[in-house]
């Protein structure tokens, strides 16, 4: 078997994000985010599970750092709480939330591990959402504020930024298909909360720029690899393309909203004023050049002649000989390999980082406290390889970070499906290392596999 070197200076690690992970919901000052109040309303979250203790890591950090240390992770990338900085998303600063974080970052550091920083992972101050959300352009201002404080504050250590994660899923999922906070089903609003998310990411990056000097700055978009399994639902897949892809990615690099989506949710009535919330100047601000784009990708999407296209629900069940996550979704490396390609060719970011791919599989300890995760190993190992090959082909991707560091709470799911490299005891935080996790702690230590 030949072996897969991956180049110098690729970053290795994981990912996490604060609400998933941190608990000590209402300690320190913290502010109450959408997600504690979405978690709190019952028959939102399977079993009624919050995060409200979630990992403890809020309390457990130095744990886990010293976790990531003994895996060789080279780098870690996890998000700020921004309840936990400016407790009603603007105005009073928490010094407790920034002590944290700079805390954190300190630690990461003297493990010799590079922090990843991502601004916004969903967890909107609830005050910011009384007063409209991200269907309202006011919160675009109060992120930039959000923004300028928190790399002020970090950005002489922390030299890589993500603005966003996955706006497709805050403003789609929390806002049409209403599975995520807030909540909503409101095809207009999401559509405005998408463009204010856009418009908020470009008008923070000259401010990281300026509190970070020499830092990357980026963005990441969650992705799927669009196919149609017939001949006559070729058209659907590209409305999956538009509505999942192309709506955040075309506008990132300067073409604007793809017109055929823009003609379909006209016609579906989603647009009854137009593009009436776009103003002048702001084609300029969303354009804001990046260093690098973040890629999160699990599956594919798959469709035939019953898809409906404005139900996402109605996506093709993934051919019967197909392996199956205990999520039900499709393992599908070819289509990592593709996408990469795709944004390399099509788009041209300078840089790509692979911000998460992961699995999710609910082994549990054996008798002897081992989790044998084979079926995770091999769902990395073979989108690494993947990955390997887009490098070949000249596409600049320059670091992996697996999704999750830490089983956690998955959102609506709550704490049914695991996705970390390490398991978690929620009832006494023990952290046990999953076979993958110790099978990756060689692959970072050789580059390769």
């Amino acid at each position: 078997m030949s072996q897969i070197q991956f180049p110098q200076d690729f970053l290795w690690g994981a990912a996490t994000a604060s609400y998933q992970i941190e608990g000590a919901w209402n300690e320190d000052g913290k502010g109450v985010s959408i997600w504690d109040t979405f978690s709190h309303a019952a028959g939102n979250v399977q079993n009624g599970d919050t995060g409200d203790v979630a990992c403890d890591h809020y309390h457990r950090w130095p744990e886990d750092i010293a976790l990531m240390k003994a895996l060789n992770f080279q780098t870690y990338r996890f998000s700020i709480g921004w309840p936990r900085i400016l407790p009603t998303g603007r105005g009073t600063v928490n010094q407790a939330g920034l002590d944290f974080y700079s805390r954190l970052v300190d630690g990461l550091l003297e493990a010799d591990i590079v922090p990843f920083v991502t601004l916004y992972h969903w967890d909107l101050p609830q005050a910011l959402q009384d007063e409209g959300g991200w269907p309202a352009r006011s919160t675009a201002d109060a992120f930039v504020e959000y923004a300028d404080v928190v790399s002020r504050h970090l950005g002489d250590r922390v030299k890589h930024w993500i603005t966003h994660n996955e706006p497709w899923v805050v403003a789609f999922l929390g806002n049409q298909v209403g599975i995520h906070a807030p909540g909503l089903q409101d095809w207009n609003a999401a559509l405005k909360a998408a463009h204010h998310l856009l418009i908020s990411h470009g008008q923070a990056v000259p401010v990281i720029r300026q509190n970070s000097p020499d830092a990357e700055v980026g963005i990441t978009l969650n992705f799927t690899w669009a196919e149609a399994a017939t001949p006559t639902s070729y058209q659907t897949a590209r409305y999956f393309d538009g509505y999942l892809n192309r709506w955040f990615l075309d506008p990132l690099y300067g073409r604007r909203y793809p017109a055929d989506m823009v003609a379909t949710y006209t016609e579906q009535g989603y647009l009854p004023n137009g593009l009436d919330f776009v103003q002048p100047g702001d084609w300029d601000i969303i354009t804001a050049p990046t260093d690098f784009l973040g890629i999160n990708y699990y599956t594919r999407t798959l469709t035939n002649d019953d898809t409906d296209p404005h139900n996402m629900g109605s996506r093709r069940i993934p051919p019967q000989e197909s392996e199956l996550t205990d999520f039900d979704w499709e393992v599908y490396p070819e289509g990592l390999y593709n996408l990469l390609n795709r944004l390399h060719f099509d788009y041209q970011p300078p840089k790509l980082y692979i911000t998460e791919n992961g699995a999710c599989y609910n082994d549990g300890p054996d008798a002897n406290g081992r989790v044998a995760d084979t079926r995770r190993l091999s769902y990395l190992k073979r989108h690494f390889a993947a990955a390997h090959r887009a490098i070949q082909n000249g596409v600049p991707l320059a670091g992996y970070m697996v999704w999750s560091m830490l089983d956690n709470f998955e959102w609506a799911e709550g704490y049914d499906k695991r996705f970390g490299l390490v398991w978690v005891d929620y009832d006494t935080q023990e952290r046990i290392p999953k076979d993958s996790a110790l099978w990756y702690k060689d692959v970072i230590a050789n580059n390769g596999f």
